[in-house]
């Protein structure tokens, strides 16, 4: 079954090409298309549509069709086009004539629309929660280890003290850069396009604020044709935010692979979480960060492609725009997944204490001594010159036996006020 079926069949070369794996895909926005009939449902009553038994039993056969969705058998088979003739032919099937009014002043194109701002709502929040349970747990690992200090590199060379305590919690704040991302795409999310139909309206007598209303928008996309170029546009915003929070991930995932080597040995995990080699039976190798690192890489290619997909095409539907769907979908999942093994893998991460201890990390305290003789009373660039003097003859020495948690930001590290940061967003 097709909505555009005009009593005539197409060839099933066409069919296979243009349909593509809407099916498929169409399987994760069922829900939200269930929920858009039943507030369309509700607003063709209220204009006289449809009557009051028909909407009884169309709300209660639709809430019927969304448990199905819920508990996973829903399903959408190869006669039909896509969810929305799926959920249509089981409606009039049971019902009969009220499930043939149901797609009075809509088009599939602001079907579609409905569906995944709705879902991308969802998508939003979810790894919104998501960055914010990493968050808490970077910032727990930061307090845990606050004061066990880690060499800073600049250039791949030893640079200044730092600590594993702002190592967790400059990734913790990273996420907050992250979280405004997914904030502003929820904002364009947040609009109801439901009533633009195929781009240009509907000349019926609807209520497109009782269905912002029904449908929990904050705002309504006043302009039908401003409404269809949102198509595009909000899987776009929701990709910024997707690869904003794929970077830090990324970042992440490498400092840790590169941690783990033997020529770092910062840190390390349980046997369990980590893989060998099928030849050299001393390998504990990082695949799950390697494929973090792989999988946040590619999601940061995604703005790129809907850009590619959706530049230079004019105002009003194009079927190009069904392809930006194949990139949005499957992108929110993989996220998930990733943060999800994130999360699971430094829940258990073990740090080597006493790291600086080793000669090669002696020169990260030579900036310290230089900041002693500027406080003695020494001019910055001569004592600059006296220490690097010590260093070229090899006579730099740093007291190991001095506290050095005070250094700089490490004794600075302000973890409240990163918290506090990140909860004004939630």
């Amino acid at each position: 079954m097709k909505l555009w079926d005009k009593g005539y069949a197409t060839d099933k070369k066409i069919d296979l090409f243009t349909v593509g794996n809407d099916r498929e895909l169409d399987l994760q926005l069922a829900k939200y298309d269930v929920l858009g009939n039943i507030a369309q449902s509700r607003m063709l009553n209220s204009i006289g549509t449809i009557t009051d038994e028909e909407l009884k039993g169309l709300v209660a056969e639709l809430n019927n069709i969304l448990k199905t969705v819920e508990d996973g058998t829903f399903t959408i088979e190869d006669s039909f086009e896509d969810v929305h003739s799926k959920v249509e032919w089981l409606l009039t099937e049971k019902l009969g004539d009220a499930g043939k009014k149901i797609h009075t002043a809509r088009s599939r194109n602001d079907q579609v629309l409905l569906d995944v701002h709705l879902y991308s709502k969802d998508a939003i929040l979810e790894l919104k929660d998501w960055a914010k349970k990493l968050f808490d747990l970077l910032i727990e690992l930061a307090e845990k280890y606050k004061n066990h200090l880690l060499p800073g590199y600049t250039h791949l060379q030893v640079a200044m003290p730092s600590s594993f305590g702002m190592w967790f919690s400059a990734y913790a704040e990273s996420l907050i850069d992250d979280v405004y991302f997914l904030d502003a795409a929820y904002k364009v999310a947040d609009q109801n396009p439901l009533g633009s139909a195929a781009g240009y309206g509907s000349s019926f007598p609807i209520d497109r604020e009782m269905t912002t209303k029904e449908l929990g928008f904050e705002n309504l996309k006043v302009n039908s044709v401003a409404a269809q170029m949102g198509r595009g546009k909000l899987e776009k915003s929701i990709s910024f935010a997707i690869a904003s929070l794929s970077a830090t991930l990324a970042k992440m995932s490498m400092d840790i692979c590169l941690y783990m080597s033997q020529n770092f040995g910062f840190v390390t995990f349980p046997d369990e979480l980590t893989t060998g080699s099928s030849i050299m039976p001393h390998k504990k190798n990082p695949d799950v960060f390697e494929l973090i690192r792989g999988k946040c890489n590619k999601l940061q290619a995604l703005p790129y492609e809907l850009t590619l997909i959706t530049n230079n095409l004019p105002s009003g539907y194009h079927r190009d725009l069904q392809l930006v769907k194949e990139g949005l979908v499957p992108s929110v999942s993989t996220l998930k997944s990733c943060l999800d093994m994130m999360v699971f893998s430094l829940e258990n991460i073990i740090i080597t204490e006493n790291i600086v201890e080793d000669d090669k990390y002696k020169y990260i305290f030579s900036v310290e001594e230089v900041n002693a003789l500027v406080q003695a009373g020494t001019p910055f660039r001569d004592a600059y010159k006296i220490v690097g003097a010590k260093i070229q003859k090899g006579e730099f020495k740093p007291d190991l036996n001095v506290n050095h948690t005070h250094i700089g930001s490490v004794g600075n590290l302000r973890l409240d006020l990163i918290k506090e940061k990140m909860e004004a967003n939630f």
